[in-house]
């Protein structure tokens, strides 16, 4: 006998475990399917999570989540070659039970979610790869995997199995990988104890601390770095795109040992102990790079759908909250007794139009290639914002008028009026 759900979802990340959880807490039959050993055994540690898309799914989740702090203040550092400008923002009205952001260890907090998920009715099998979707003409109505008698079938499959999506690449329902639309990021978790961790960050009461940074740390490739802080430890990590890494041939491990000597980062993970080294692919095409995101008996969620914000290094709640949504797409057809006919899930992509994860790539759709284009915004901009406040804040003697004078005139030897103006009009335009 044909096994059959009211859906199928592939994939145990945040995206899939969202739509698995809300669909079975509505009733629904669900099977989830996850390749790996148990959820986030795949995934790198040390990440950031935006509560508010969790606290849709889940809104009691600060009480058992394994949570490692919450974000009090944030740091961008804007990064030369031995120095750094830095802006900081750090708030006393957040705390553990309002906070919007908090750091966590990716399997950890992945294996509750699933839990939460299964408790809710979701049948979760692991150890399970999915080879290929089953199509009736252009309708899926099932997957094929490579358990034994391995043919499931269910209403409509939500496709939640990462940035490499292989599934949805072999049905065609998007092109392969290219160079240029993915960054490669590697990160390593720093063991400190607790007490110099939060003593050297000034932190208490479970605060935390993200440091973002750019500059000349990539090298001139297009890409940002990161520095979270943990319990008892610190994620810390670079990523830049794969088209400059293979152009450049520069191996990331190489980028991310000159970010932890770099002398603004080395004496925050002093003394600390590495002992986990991952290396994984982003999605970065951003809106451009979309592929179809529903079809006859289909949608696609999360990095697979390649929904990343990465100017503001947004992707877990980007997942989850177009993995609800995709839920509420079958919910709502469900309750209608429709079809799951591409006609009907077109309302998943009128739901994803009307929320943030669509406004905020179509609002940075330009971003990426603006910066490809004219890389001295990574280059000759941290340079000229380093060496100027170094030059301006120096007490040698030299009267500020002068100083003014010799800055302005440094500033235009490496960038000149125009081009200072024609790069911000442009920078402008392209966050329209």
């Amino acid at each position: 006998m044909k096994e059959k759900y009211d859906c199928i979802v592939v994939g145990a990340g945040p995206g899939g475990t969202a739509a698995a959880y809300t669909l079975a807490s509505n009733g629904l039959n669900v099977i989830q399917l996850e390749r790996g050993e148990y959820p986030g055994s795949k995934n790198v540690q040390g990440a950031v999570l935006y509560a508010n898309s969790l606290e849709k799914i889940i809104p009691e989740f600060r009480m058992d989540a394994p949570l490692e702090r919450f974000l009090a203040e944030q740091r961008v550092w804007i990064i030369d070659k031995d120095a750094y400008v830095g802006t900081t923002h750090r708030t006393a009205a957040l705390n553990w039970d309002n906070a919007d952001r908090y750091t966590i260890l990716r399997a950890p907090f992945d294996r509750w979610f699933s839990k939460k998920a299964q408790e809710a009715g979701v049948l979760l099998i692991c150890e399970t790869t999915v080879l290929d979707l089953i199509k009736e003409k252009e309708r899926v109505i099932g997957v094929r995997t490579d358990r034994e008698d391995g043919e499931l079938y269910g209403e409509v499959v939500i496709l939640a199995d990462g940035v490499n999506s292989m599934l949805a690449r072999k049905a065609g329902f998007r092109k392969e990988i290219v160079p240029k639309e993915v960054a490669l990021g590697v990160k390593e978790t720093i063991f400190i104890p607790q007490e110099i961790l939060e003593n050297r960050f000034g932190l208490v009461d479970n605060q935390g601390v993200a440091i973002e940074m750019l500059g000349s740390i990539t090298r001139g490739m297009l890409g940002t770095a990161f520095l979270y802080t943990n319990k008892e430890s610190i994620s810390i990590g670079i990523g830049c795109l794969l088209a400059d890494l293979k152009k450049e041939k520069i191996p990331p491990f190489e980028l991310l040992e000159s970010l932890k000597n770099h002398p603004a980062v080395k004496p925050l993970i002093v003394g600390g102990e590495a002992k986990e080294y991952s290396a994984h692919l982003i999605p970065e095409g951003g809106y451009h790079a979309m592929p179809q995101i529903y079809g006859e008996g289909w949608m696609v969620v999360g990095d697979a759908a390649m929904f990343v914000n990465s100017i503001h290094r947004e992707g877990s709640n980007l997942a989850m909250e177009s993995g609800r949504l995709a839920a509420e797409t079958v919910i709502e057809i469900k309750k209608k007794k429709g079809r799951f006919n591409k006609e009907n899930l077109a309302l998943y992509k009128e739901k994803l139009e009307k929320s943030f994860v669509l406004k905020d790539l179509r609002k940075y759709k330009n971003f990426h290639a603006l910066i490809g284009k004219n890389r001295h915004f990574l280059t000759t901009y941290p340079e000229i914002m380093n060496d100027s406040l170094f030059s301006l804040l120096k007490v040698d003697g030299v009267d500020k008028r002068t100083k003014e004078k010799e800055t302005i005139k440094n500033i235009l030897k490496k960038r000149s009026v125009s081009g200072i103006l024609q790069d911000a009009i442009q920078l402008w335009r392209a966050t329209r």
